[in-house]
């Protein structure tokens, strides 16, 4: 049976620290950073302090003598062609690429640009990671849900149960779905809606907790996400919406969103994953999509306002 030995984390923001240093725990010899010039300056000096404890993670050599046998890649969707120009030397055609990377694409430039590798879809849920700086706090994990596009619990595929079995050891919650299609659409929808809703209204978990008003304006941003994802055979369904209020009612009420963390911290944000996608691909099926050409806008603007 395969078996993952070696992982490297591509993007040590808050979700890449935060599961290094759950593998790290576990195992400091299996996993590693990938970083080069000043980024890689800055974590020899500094390292991560996450959850209060600070670590000094392993840095991928420059010239590896072989290649990684996990990568996960955890950087904005932004960053993405600058990561998969820093992570080439890592991948081989033995590589397993996991990407947790906001919005519906990275899979598919992922495999354009590692055509040999094995990329199955992915995602990360519930996690509540904060970054500031070099340190990342959280009090929930998350869970990584990831597989191929169609998963038979009872037949694996060979690289998925060798994943399985590398969070197995290194205590990372995850979980197969049979459907990953649609499950990346639900966390898509998610992001579109909570996300940007959260960065327009500056909100925390707690205003779409307690606030009637916020609460609408998600579920109908939603909505415009199920009715693109009918247009396009994606799998959502109507009662999505109230999985995924049920979801995000059980997160700390104070914690943030990652573009809510962007906006305060006036950093870029992922708006064109998200509304842009939205917009662009509702266009290509004939149709409009509203809210999103809104928030698009507002995103935008907020964006060009760090400057004023």
């Amino acid at each position: 049976m395969r078996e993952i030995r070696s992982a490297l984390i591509v993007g040590a923001g808050a979700i890449g620290a935060a599961i290094a240093s759950r593998v790290y725990d576990a195992d400091t010899s299996a996993v590693a950073i990938c970083a080069s010039g000043e980024r890689r300056k800055r974590y020899i000096r500094e390292g991560f302090i996450v959850n209060g404890k600070r670590y000094f993670f392993p840095l991928a050599d420059p010239a590896p003598s072989a290649p990684y046998d996990l990568v996960i890649v955890a950087v904005k969707s932004y960053h993405l062609d600058e990561a998969i120009d820093e992570m080439r030397p890592y991948v081989g055609p033995s590589t397993i690429v996991i990407s947790l990377l906001n919005g519906i694409s990275s899979e598919e430039i992922l495999r354009a640009a590692f055509s040999a590798a094995s990329i199955p879809l992915a995602i990360i849920i519930s996690i509540d990671a904060l970054r500031v700086g070099n340190k990342i706090d959280f009090e929930s994990a998350g869970e990584i849900r990831f597989g191929f596009e169609k998963n038979d619990p009872k037949a694996l595929d060979d690289g998925v149960a060798a994943v399985a079995g590398f969070f197995d050891r290194h205590g990372v919650q995850y979980s197969i779905p049979e459907n990953m299609v649609k499950v990346l659409w639900f966390k898509f929808m998610i992001n579109v809606a909570m996300n940007q809703w959260s960065a327009v209204l500056r909100g925390s978990y707690r205003c779409f907790q307690k606030s009637a008003s916020a609460r609408e304006l998600v579920a109908a941003t939603m909505r415009e996400v199920i009715a693109l994802s009918d247009a396009l055979g994606k799998g959502l369904v109507q009662e999505d919406v109230a999985t995924v209020f049920a979801t995000t009612d059980r997160l700390n009420g104070n914690g943030r969103t990652s573009m809510l963390q962007d906006v305060d911290a006036r950093r870029k944000t992922e708006v064109e994953a998200f509304a842009g996608v939205v917009v662009e691909k509702a266009r290509e099926c004939g149709m409009r999509a509203p809210i999103n050409e809104y928030l698009l806008l507002s995103i935008k603007a907020i964006e060009e306002g760090y400057g004023l």
